[in-house]
């Protein structure tokens, strides 16, 4: 990669990029306020599984399929269809449609609305990124927002939020290596309480995030 592309890439996956992040908490707070994350070791546990079984890893094969795909169209589809609530429904495709409004204005890149990291992924082929770093990246930045959410949902300190997060850097490498490599076919997730606290969050009392 060279510099130009890193400097671009980090710009990209970036807390300060205007996607919205920050607003979405992956079904996290309604799983916190369901007992089912209490401290850090549970919030790394809740993490790994996000990333191994859940949206982390499902999401770095979409990027890295929309990165070598000629029409992103049927991506993008599928993307959206495999949202499991509405709320990450509307994660996925209104985050998208900020980065590729900001990317498009930026870049002058012909990147369409569509689920974020299918986004990503197209606007890296635009601008030639390698798709290795990428989808690494994208995992460990994904992981990052959902440690920042925490922060504000439960006592974790910014050391051991950090600690949580240099720990998954292996998995955000191999999920990554391994999403290169993958098909659409070999899209699948097993995270079902997450899928249920995104479902819950709805209708939860009181809440601050959107998902």
């Amino acid at each position: 990669m060279r510099d130009a592309q890193l400097l671009t890439l980090a710009q990209w996956l970036s807390p300060a990029y205007p996607v919205g992040a920050f607003a979405w908490s992956h079904g996290l707070e309604r799983t916190i306020g369901r007992g089912d994350v209490r401290d850090g070791a549970a919030l790394a546990d809740w993490l790994a599984d996000v990333l191994v079984h859940g949206a982390g890893r499902s999401d770095a094969i979409l990027l890295c399929a929309a990165h070598a795909a000629e029409d992103v169209t049927p991506i993008a589809d599928l993307a959206a269809a495999l949202t499991p609530s509405r709320e990450r429904r509307m994660e996925t495709l209104q985050q998208g449609a900020a980065f590729a409004a900001t990317t498009r204005a930026v870049w002058g890149l012909d990147l369409p609305e569509m689920a974020y990291p299918v986004a990503v992924g197209r606007a890296a082929r635009l601008m030639d990124l390698p798709v290795l770093p990428v989808a690494q990246l994208w995992l460990q930045s994904f992981a990052s927002n959902l440690v920042q959410a925490a922060q504000r949902l439960m006592p974790l300190g910014q050391t051991e939020a950090q600690r949580i997060l240099a720990g998954l850097a292996p998995l955000c490498l191999r999920i990554g290596a391994e999403a290169t490599s993958a098909g659409l076919d070999d899209i699948g997730s097993a995270a079902f309480a997450v899928d249920t606290a995104s479902m819950q969050h709805a209708a939860q009392y009181s809440r601050i995030f959107r998902s």
